[in-house]
C-alpha cells in the first residue's frame, strides 16, 4: 500500500495557564517541529469568538509561522470567505506569497467559523454564504498575471504562486471543488457524516483546471500517539473535552487531560461528542498506523491532516514523531 504524505491541522490552543502568546510561539514552534519530521504543510484555521483557539487573525499567524520555518508549505485551513471581502484576502495572501514565494496555500470555507453574534460584530449578513462560489471566483481573478487590462488590483497578489483549495463537510464544497478543478478538503475530524459521499461526488464530478489535472482529495483525521493505548487515550481526554464544552454551549480554554471522562459526560453527551470525533486514530504507533491505513483504504485520500489536539507541547511534538516514524 502507498502511504500518502501527512500534513497538521494545528488548532492553536489556547490555555489558561500559558495565554494566546504562548499559543502563537508553540505554532511555530510546531510548525519548524513538523517541517523536521517531514510533514507536507501546515494549516491553521479562523475562528472567532473562542478564547480557547489564538489563529482568529489567520494570515498574521500564518505569517509568523512561515517565518520560523522554510519548506513546509504553509497555509488557512482556511479562510471562512464569507466574513471577508475577496479583495481583503487577496491582499493578505498576495503578501504572505510575496514574501514565502511557492509555499502558501489558501484554503476556502463558506461556514462563518463562529456564532450568529459575533457574525453581526463582523459585519457580516447571514446569506453572505450564498455567495461563496461567485466570490472564490472573485478572489482567484485578483491572482491572475498583469495583462494590460483596466481592472482592480489587488497588490502584490496579481501573478503570485498561491494554491487554492476548497474546503467543506458536505457536498456542496465537495461539488464546488470538482467544478473549480481545485483540490478539497474535508473535515472529517469534527464533521465525518458525508466523508464518503462527498469524496465520491467531488471526484465523479471533478473537471480539469491549469491548476489541477486529477482530483486531489485531503481527509482531516483527529490523531494521538504515545507509547502505550492507555497515555494516547489519556492524551484524548483533552479532544473530547473540548467538543464537550461546545455541545453544552460552553467554549473555554484547552484542557489539560483527565483520568477518567466518564465522569464528565452523560451518555447522550458522550454519544453525541464520539459520533463527532468518529474518524480518529489514537493509540500506540501500531494502533495509529492500522487506523490511518484503514481510512485511508476507504477514502482512497491523496493526503492525511492530523489534528493532534493534546495540551502539553512535549506530548504533542512527541505525537507527531511517533506518528510519522510509524506511517514511513
Amino acid at each position: 500500500m502507498k502511504f500518502p504524505p501527512l500534513s497538521l491541522l494545528d488548532l492553536v490552543r489556547v490555555t489558561e495557564a500559558g495565554g494566546p502568546r504562548q499559543a502563537l510561539l508553540n505554532a511555530r514552534a510546531i510548525a519548524a517541529h513538523a517541517e523536521g519530521l517531514g510533514f507536507t504543510r501546515y494549516w491553521v484555521a479562523e475562528h472567532h469568538n473562542m478564547v480557547g483557539i489564538g489563529s482568529a487573525a489567520t494570515p498574521v499567524v500564518l505569517a509568523h509561522v512561515a517565518a520560523g520555518t522554510t519548506t513546509i508549505r504553509v497555509g488557512a485551513g482556511g479562510v471562512m470567505l464569507p466574513n471577508h471581502a475577496p479583495l481583503i484576502v487577496a491582499e493578505q495572501f498576495g503578501t504572505l506569497a510575496q514574501l514565502h514565494p511557492g509555499r502558501i496555500d489558501l484554503g476556502l470555507g463558506r461556514a462563518p467559523g463562529t456564532d450568529q453574534a459575533t457574525l453581526r460584530a463582523l459585519r457580516q449578513h447571514p446569506a453572505a454564504s450564498d455567495r461563496f462560489p461567485q466570490d472564490v471566483v472573485e478572489l482567484m481573478g485578483y491572482f491572475a498575471a498583469e495583462d494590460g487590462t483596466p481592472r482592480i488590483r489587488a497588490v502584490p497578489a496579481p501573478g503570485t504562486d498561491v494554491a487554492f483549495w476548497i474546503l467543506g463537510s458536505s457536498q456542496f464544497g465537495a461539488l464546488l471543488a470538482a467544478q473549480l478543478g481545485l483540490p478539497y478538503g474535508f473535515a472529517a475530524h469534527f464533521a465525518p457524516d458525508y466523508l464518503d459521499e462527498a469524496l465520491h461526488l467531488y471526484r465523479a464530478n471533478f473537471r480539469p483546471s491549469a491548476a489541477l489535472r486529477e482530483p486531489h482529495a485531503l481527509v482531516c483525521v483527529n490523531t494521538v500517539c504515545a507509547e502505550t493505548e492507555a497515555e494516547a487515550r489519556h492524551l484524548f481526554t483533552t479532544a473530547q473535552q473540548s467538543f464537550l464544552g461546545l455541545i453544552r454551549n460552553a467554549r473555554g480554554y484547552s484542557l489539560p487531560p483527565v483520568p477518567d471522562i466518564e465522569a464528565l459526560w452523560t451518555p447522550r453527551e458522550r454519544n453525541h461528542v464520539m459520533h463527532m470525533l468518529g474518524c480518529h486514530a489514537v493509540g500506540d504507533p501500531a494502533q495509529v498506523r492500522a487506523a490511518l491505513q484503514a481510512i485511508v483504504t476507504r477514502t482512497q485520500a491523496d493526503e492525511v491532516m492530523l489534528v493532534t489536539d493534546i495540551y502539553d507541547f512535549d506530548a504533542r511534538a512527541r505525537s507527531l514523531a511517533l506518528t510519522m516514524e510509524a506511517w514511513r
